[in-house]
């Protein structure tokens, strides 16, 4: 490894934290595992913790969110996930049954999509996982062109049956394969092949009728090493490269070439993929540049050539991806509460709105003699918190006439109407103070956490007792940042989630997660 370029180094980092994510890891056993020195493992982890796509916790490193958006550039650009999602989703929703979208990868299968019931016997297959060819529905359906469909009898896992048809581009090749997926206590085998086929080949055939449709360009943003004002579709004024300015400000510790590497795989996830040129006028680099991180990803096997373009390849769903997006809400959000704790030296919490209450869903005390003691799972009424006037914002008007208001403490609103009134300039204010109408001597400020329509559908707050703080103590020095924190929360959560992860929220407060 210390043969290979910046960029193989950094991406093999990436692979050994990706094989065991669970596993804590410190820069040494990185050290061992690679083979690399610590000096230079030291400085890739420098420049993936700056990227946002790892973090540091103590000695430990773990995978980021926002690393994702590199599994998303292959998922978006590929054009598979986008063409045959809609589909597989009324499949699904129709047969009853767990529905899988498969991509050949190497000797395997890989999943892109997954459309699952939810049942005490579910399929826990992620997207990003990778299954060999033989063993499944999907990959025995790929690794016979000519073969109309293929059935899996607990190849996989015993109780675990499936039926798959290939999915053919217009040039009549095997790109994909969409699977139903069941349980031997509610189908055998033949008996959901009997069940699943007619409908599943009628769908394969309206996802075919889809890929023969154009695809449809969009601008991407160019990722670590670009900017949004430069997309691959050529705008006026190009892409910026960060990287310049990064090292700037860090040093020796960054390595550029390993940062403008993942900018430019970033840049190739568009339909069809992309040229040198688009991809140099995406991310702001040299086309030279350019060049040689293309070639370092060909070897490596996460890009091929397409003619005078570059297309990124299953392969890069190894980096992180099925552990990411399977992460629950409360493992998103933790970690930045707990940087908000470090910095304001106060406690903090995020919550959701569930009927007329809020919910804890996420915690960090701080460590003081005098503390506000609340654990995960707490209910209080939405109207007495700040968090619960910052989720009844975004709500309706009249959803507020149904609220009983009743004094929790001397300094609670009376009634409905003046609730109201709060309510309506909180909405205007972007955030809630409230000062001991919960509890006597506590005071707590909360914001909004929103998806990316817009909608508020989460809060996170910091609470101390009065003697430390005034309300406008609260405003000037924790508002900030508050909005700062959530702000990455969502984010991340819409990297997990997908933009719009309201919906998700529902199971959340179901499982407490």
């Amino acid at each position: 490894m210390e043969a290979a370029g910046t960029l193989e180094r950094g991406l093999a980092v990436l692979r050994v934290l990706a094989d065991d994510p669970g596993r804590p890891m410190a820069a040494t056993d990185l050290v061992r595992a690679t083979g690399l020195a610590r000096s230079a493992v030291d400085r890739v982890l420098a420049t993936l913790t700056h990227l946002g796509y790892l973090r540091l916790d103590g000695r430990e490193v773990r995978l980021a969110p926002r690393l994702m958006e590199l599994g998303e550039a292959y998922l978006a650009g590929g054009g598979l996930r986008d063409a045959l999602s809609p589909p597989a989703a009324r499949l699904a929703e129709e047969l009853d049954e767990s529905v899988s979208l498969a991509v050949p990868d190497g000797e395997g299968v890989r999943f892109i999509a997954q459309f699952t019931r939810r049942r005490t016997m579910s399929v826990a297959f992620r997207v990003g996982d990778l299954l060999p060819a033989g063993r499944c529905a999907a990959g025995l359906a790929l690794l016979d062109p000519a073969a109309p469909w293929a059935v899996d009898d607990q190849l996989v896992e015993p109780g675990l049956v499936a039926v798959a048809v290939p999915v053919r581009d217009p040039d009549g090749r095997a790109v994909g394969a969409v699977s139903v997926v069941s349980h031997t206590s509610r189908h055998t085998a033949d008996g959901l092949r009997a069940y699943a086929l007619p409908r599943l080949r009628a769908t394969v055939t309206e996802m075919e009728t889809a890929l023969a449709r154009p695809p449809l360009t969009a601008h991407r943003d160019a990722g670590p090493g670009g900017g949004p004002d430069g997309g691959l579709d050529g705008g006026p004024a190009g892409g910026v490269d960060r990287s310049r300015v990064a090292k700037q400000e860090l040093g020796a510790g960054y390595l550029q070439s390993l940062a403008r590497g993942l900018a430019v795989m970033v840049a190739l996830g568009r339909p069809g993929g992309a040229t040198l040129a688009d991809a140099s006028r995406a991310t702001g680099q040299p086309r030279a540049t350019v060049r040689r991180a293309v070639q370092a990803l060909e070897r490596l096997g996460y890009v091929a050539a397409r003619g005078t373009r570059f297309v990124l390849l299953p392969k890069v769903l190894e980096l992180g991806y099925a552990h990411l997006s399977g992460l629950p809400f409360r493992a998103v959000v933790q970690p930045h509460l707990n940087d908000l704790v470090a910095r304001v030296h106060e406690s903090a919490s995020v919550a959701v709105l569930s009927g007329e209450d809020i919910v804890y869903l996420a915690r960090r005390p701080t460590r003081r003699i005098m503390s506000v003691d609340i654990t995960v799972g707490t209910r209080f009424p939405a109207y007495a918190t700040s968090m619960g006037r910052v989720l009844l914002a975004d709500l309706p008007e009249e959803r507020l006439d149904a609220i009983a208001v009743k004094p929790l403490s001397s300094h609670t609103i009376a009634t409905t109407a003046e609730l109201k009134t709060v309510v309506r300039q909180v909405a205007a204010d972007g955030y809630a103070l409230v000062d001991q109408e919960l509890e006597e001597g506590v005071r707590s400020l909360a914001v909004p956490i929103r998806d990316g329509s817009g909608r508020v559908v989460a809060a996170v707050n910091v609470a101390t007792h009065a003697s430390r703080a005034t309300p406008a103590d609260l405003v000037r020095d924790i508002l900030p940042e508050l909005r700062e924190t959530a702000a990455r929360m969502a984010a991340d959560l819409a990297y997990v989630h997908g933009p719009a992860w309201n919906g998700d929220l529902r199971e959340v407060v179901r499982l407490g997660r």
